[in-house]
């Protein structure tokens, strides 16, 4: 009787254990977002990347659901959409999209979803690209410049409120706030490039992915390759930059997170300047990492190539 009793309180008890690790596992995937996501009514905004998403989620509040297509690192120039992508966005209420060239594959995406899209870099003034077989099209990475990024915000407001006409003056609110901190992260960029000698105001990149950035602060842009659809530098382009950096004596060259740097430390290697640091342009980083938002992202290139620049020659 007492080893019949004895199973028995044991296997009540493993019966009370499971049944309290199943609620403490449900309460943790509310709280993580398991199951509130599937209870999140809101609409659905989908953007092409990951710095869209940031822009879209400072301007949404918290009256829509933004999601990013691509996950954080990822090359958005040749990206190839997953079956599960395409999933996602015909269940979206808005798509929003650089435009510009930059998603090679959107229209295609998009071709057979209706869904509402909308291209946030309207009304932008583009900057041409002056080398390569890119030579002549606009340059994409738009939102690299505080300015052009105040004209997304402004199409995002356009465009959520098209889709929320409830929230419409939240929408202009959240983005009168963002276009301050915008407008004073130009400013930090062009006060700490404004202290470099002349001759130092270069920024030489692998990619040709900051000269809305360079303009705002008065740099002379050099790089590697147009754009990131590139497979591989070839011997001429770094030999443009190698000369480049030796006839302005350029203390310090740099290369984007999505990539390798490989071809720049050729150039490192070849010249009396030394590899500057990592910035970013296409992908923001995790919440832990350096550029976990797109203000972030500004200040970190920013003081990253003001650093460097000053930098004496190695």
């Amino acid at each position: 009787m007492k080893v019949g009793f004895h199973r028995s309180s044991a296997s009540s008890r493993r019966r009370v254990l499971a049944a309290c690790v199943l609620s403490v596992l449900a309460f943790a995937l509310t709280a993580c977002g398991g199951v509130a996501a599937q209870d999140d009514d809101r609409k659905v905004v989908l953007t092409t990347f990951t710095v869209l998403a940031d822009m879209a989620r400072n301007v949404a509040g918290e009256h829509l659901r933004v999601e990013s297509i691509t996950k954080v690192g990822a090359e958005i120039h040749g990206y190839e959409p997953t079956p599960g992508d395409i999933k996602k966005a015909a269940k979206a209420d808005l798509i929003l999209d650089n435009g510009l060239n930059l998603e090679a594959w959107f229209a295609q995406f998009v071709a057979d979803l209706d869904v509402p899209h909308a291209v946030v870099s309207e009304g932008i003034t583009p900057m041409d690209i002056g080398e390569d077989a890119y030579r002549g099209k606009p340059n994409p990475h738009a939102w690299m410049s505080p300015v052009n990024a105040q004209i997304y915000v402004d199409n995002m407001v356009s465009a959520f409120s098209d889709l929320d006409p409830d929230n419409a003056e939240a929408y202009r609110a959240n983005a009168d706030a963002y276009k301050t901190q915008l407008g004073a992260v130009r400013d930090d960029l062009v006060s700490a490039v404004s202290v470099l000698p002349a001759d130092q105001r270069a920024l030489v990149t692998c990619e040709g992915a900051f000269s809305y950035l360079a303009r705002d602060a008065g740099l002379t842009e050099k790089y590697i390759w147009a754009v990131n659809a590139e497979q591989q530098a070839t011997p001429q382009q770094i030999g443009s930059v190698i000369d480049f950096v030796r006839q302005r004596s350029v203390p310090a060259v740099f290369c984007e997170s999505t990539v390798s740097d490989a071809p720049m430390q050729r150039v490192v290697e070849a010249t009396s300047a030394r590899f500057g640091g990592v910035l970013y342009v296409d992908s923001l980083s995790e919440a832990d990492g350096p550029v976990p938002t797109y203000l972030d992202l500004i200040r970190h290139d920013a003081t990253t190539i003001a650093t460097a620049l000053a930098g004496a020659p190695r």
